[in-house]
């Protein structure tokens, strides 16, 4: 019997449940369950059998980080340190991944001890915590792409509100960037319809990456269409190439 399916009879029934609804809520499955097991439960509830996530928090908060980084110093071109810097703080801030906690639910397979306060929701610091745990928990069971895969699926939309409210929206900028780099191609925009007096127009654009068209965008310009357009064919490209892992 290989040590796989050693891990998997070692968790109880009530355990590998919980594990595989939350993999659903992941977007990963575990070769090794355990590991999931362990970055769901709170030092208030460790034994020499099941240790706690404060380790695998550790590991988390570094992978986070190097992932983070490397895709910034990569896609943001025209950023210097200082405006890398900033950016990265509010992404990877405790607030924010204590927000992508919650959107994941993983406060409802979070183990934790009686004496751990639970109000409506659990403490920020231990959201942002369990977040950097599942991270490090990705990353031991199937290497750095995987656990880059799952950061940028759940961080990325945070880095573009970041990039919007800083620097006022250059989605254009940030969907040449990924084209050129990734596809070798620059997107062009095809306007699709322009209605309304001059005073009042209403454009669609779409986006033109390659041979694919993207959903159209709106606007009360050209220029603002453009963006939406810009925005839209983002969000899918970036899907599609960090998409749901479903196998060890």
């Amino acid at each position: 019997m290989n040590t796989l399916s050693l891990q998997r009879e070692a968790l109880s029934e009530a355990d590998l449940a919980r594990v595989r609804e939350c993999e659903e809520q992941l977007g990963y499955r575990f070769g090794e369950p355990q590991l999931l097991v362990q970055a769901l439960t709170h030092s208030s509830i460790k034994t020499l059998d099941n240790p706690s996530n404060e380790r695998l928090e550790f590991l988390g908060d570094s992978v986070l980080g190097l992932v983070m980084t490397e895709f910034l110093y990569n896609y943001f071109h025209s950023q210097d340190e200082g405006d890398l810097t900033q950016i990265k703080s509010v992404v990877v801030s405790t607030a924010t991944l204590a927000a992508e906690s919650d959107r994941l639910g993983l406060a409802g397979f979070y183990n934790v001890g009686k004496g751990v306060t639970r109000k409506k929701s659990l403490p920020t610091s231990l959201q942002a915590n369990v977040f950097e745990a599942v991270v490090a928990a990705i990353y031991k069971d199937g290497g750095l792409e995987q656990a880059r895969r799952f950061i940028l699926r759940n961080l990325f939309h945070k880095v573009l509100a970041v990039v919007e409210d800083e620097h006022q929206k250059n989605f254009k900028s940030l969907l040449q960037q990924w084209a050129q780099r990734e596809l070798n191609v620059t997107p062009t925009y095809k306007v699709i319809s322009e209605k309304g007096p001059d005073h009042l127009k209403h454009f669609e654009v779409a986006a033109v990456v390659g041979k694919e068209i993207f959903k159209a965008g709106t606007g009360k310009s050209k220029k603002e269409a453009e963006q939406s357009a810009a925005e839209e064919a983002l969000k899918v490209l970036l899907a599609r190439s960090t998409g749901p892992q479903t196998e060890p």
